[in-house]
Protein backbone atom coordinates (compact mmCIF):
# COMPACT_ATOMS: atom_id res chain seq x y z
CA UNK A 1 0.00 0.00 0.00
CA UNK A 2 2.62 2.45 0.61
CA UNK A 3 4.41 1.64 -2.57
CA UNK A 4 1.32 2.40 -4.27
CA UNK A 5 1.06 6.01 -2.40
CA UNK A 6 4.84 6.46 -3.16
CA UNK A 7 4.13 5.76 -6.67
CA UNK A 8 0.72 7.91 -6.84
CA UNK A 9 3.05 10.73 -5.15
CA UNK A 10 5.74 10.45 -7.58
CA UNK A 11 3.74 10.39 -10.60
CA UNK A 12 1.83 13.36 -9.89
CA UNK A 13 4.93 15.24 -9.08
CA UNK A 14 6.69 14.22 -12.33
CA UNK A 15 3.50 15.60 -14.03
CA UNK A 16 3.36 19.02 -12.29
CA UNK A 17 7.16 19.47 -13.20
CA UNK A 18 6.24 18.54 -16.94
CA UNK A 19 3.99 21.12 -17.08
CA UNK A 20 6.21 23.89 -15.37
CA UNK A 21 8.61 22.58 -18.08
CA UNK A 22 5.98 22.82 -21.23
CA UNK A 23 4.85 26.58 -19.89
CA UNK A 24 8.38 27.41 -19.74
CA UNK A 25 9.08 26.33 -23.29
CA UNK A 26 6.04 27.62 -24.58
CA UNK A 27 7.21 30.85 -22.81
CA UNK A 28 10.62 30.81 -24.47
CA UNK A 29 8.96 30.19 -27.71
CA UNK A 30 6.89 33.35 -27.46
CA UNK A 31 10.38 35.20 -26.41
CA UNK A 32 11.89 33.89 -29.46
CA UNK A 33 9.12 35.28 -31.66
CA UNK A 34 9.01 38.58 -29.83
CA UNK A 35 13.21 39.36 -30.34
CA UNK A 36 12.71 38.25 -34.23
CA UNK A 37 10.31 40.56 -34.86
CA UNK A 38 11.57 43.34 -32.51
CA UNK A 39 15.06 42.66 -34.98
CA UNK A 40 13.07 43.12 -38.10
CA UNK A 41 11.24 46.13 -37.23
CA UNK A 42 14.72 47.47 -36.23
CA UNK A 43 15.91 46.88 -39.48
CA UNK A 44 12.90 47.63 -41.43
CA UNK A 45 13.18 51.53 -39.10
CA UNK A 46 17.21 51.61 -39.63
CA UNK A 47 16.55 51.58 -43.77
CA UNK A 48 14.12 53.76 -43.70
CA UNK A 49 16.26 56.34 -41.44
CA UNK A 50 19.02 55.60 -44.07
CA UNK A 51 17.10 56.79 -46.91
CA UNK A 52 15.69 59.70 -45.18
CA UNK A 53 19.37 60.89 -44.47
CA UNK A 54 20.19 60.04 -48.42
CA UNK A 55 17.53 62.11 -49.28
CA UNK A 56 18.70 64.85 -47.02
CA UNK A 57 22.14 64.34 -48.08
CA UNK A 58 21.20 64.93 -51.72
CA UNK A 59 18.87 68.11 -50.85
CA UNK A 60 22.00 69.67 -49.16
CA UNK A 61 24.00 69.10 -51.80
CA UNK A 62 21.70 70.39 -54.85
CA UNK A 63 20.94 73.81 -52.31
CA UNK A 64 25.16 74.27 -51.89
CA UNK A 65 25.69 73.39 -55.22
CA UNK A 66 22.56 76.76 -56.08
CA UNK A 67 24.56 78.85 -54.01
CA UNK A 68 27.83 78.11 -55.60
CA UNK A 69 28.83 80.31 -59.01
Amino acid sequence: MIRHLSLVVLLALVGCGAEVVGTAAVGASTQIDAARQAEEMKANIQTQLDAAAQIEKQKLEQAAAAIQP
